[in-house]
């Protein structure tokens, strides 16, 4: 997927999860964060972030002209660029699979008796839905999920296990927004729950998968799988 009208930033101040200050262009720039999970590790003041502009930000009714899409956060293995924006990553997911040869009929929020997935598709005959999650947290190399509780992400795990059990092909995609990453993770740190329902939808026929991404200041593409540890994890 690709951005316009990308610009580089400095980080100053978060007031809000839908907010950030940012000083660009000379000037003080207040944006949209498009992602309000707490991202704390990520948002740190001084750290270089990267705002799309909207030209026709008034005329489309935003309260905002700019939207915050990515951040570079130090790490011990250098700059790790970050695509923080939340909708990027069913954007990708739908772009991934498009490609696919394997893959018709491709859908967007689909509705299946009371749930409504991500993506729905056809995969060699067989109908299949999928949930996509976006992730942000690294730590060390590994990468995990949520960075804090989600019962609404365990509840999709279990409409996923509940597809399964009546005959549909069901996955749930993590997706890694960020390279240099070598292994997945529930994170049983912030929401132990989580980790545990995603052990038993995996045991359950849902396929659990993780994919990295070639992120730049205005692109992000699903590149490789990554390794999913489904093991408790002790941090």
């Amino acid at each position: 997927m690709k951005y316009e009208h990308i610009l580089r930033g400095t980080f100053l101040e978060r007031p809000n999860r839908f907010l950030a200050r940012v000083a660009a262009d000379g000037k003080e720039i207040i944006c949209h964060v498009k992602n309000t999970g707490r991202c704390r590790e990520l948002l740190l003041p001084g750290a270089q972030v990267f705002l799309q502009h909207h030209p026709d930000a008034a005329a489309l009714g935003r309260k905002t002209e700019y939207s915050l899409i990515g951040v570079k956060k130090a790490t011990s293995r250098g700059e790790l660029l970050i695509n923080m924006d939340s909708q990027a990553p069913n954007q990708a997911a739908f772009e991934w699979l498009s490609a696919a040869p394997s893959i018709s009929d491709l859908r967007r929020e689909v509705t299946f008796q009371s749930s409504r997935f991500d993506l729905a598709y056809t995969r060699n005959g067989r109908p299949a839905f999928m949930e996509v999650k976006g992730v942000t947290l690294e730590e060390n190399g590994i990468a995990r999920f949520p960075d804090a509780p989600t019962e609404r992400g365990i509840k999709h795990l279990l409409e996923l296990k509940h597809a399964a059990q009546e005959g549909y092909a069901a996955s749930v995609l993590f997706v890694i927004q960020m390279k240099g990453i070598h292994e997945f993770q529930p994170n049983m740190a912030a929401h132990p729950a989580f980790g545990e329902a995603l052990r038993d939808v995996s045991e359950s026929g849902v396929h659990v998968m993780a994919y990295d991404c070639l992120i730049t200041e205005d692109s992000m593409t699903l590149d490789r799988p990554v390794t999913v540890n489904l093991l408790s994890h002790d941090r």
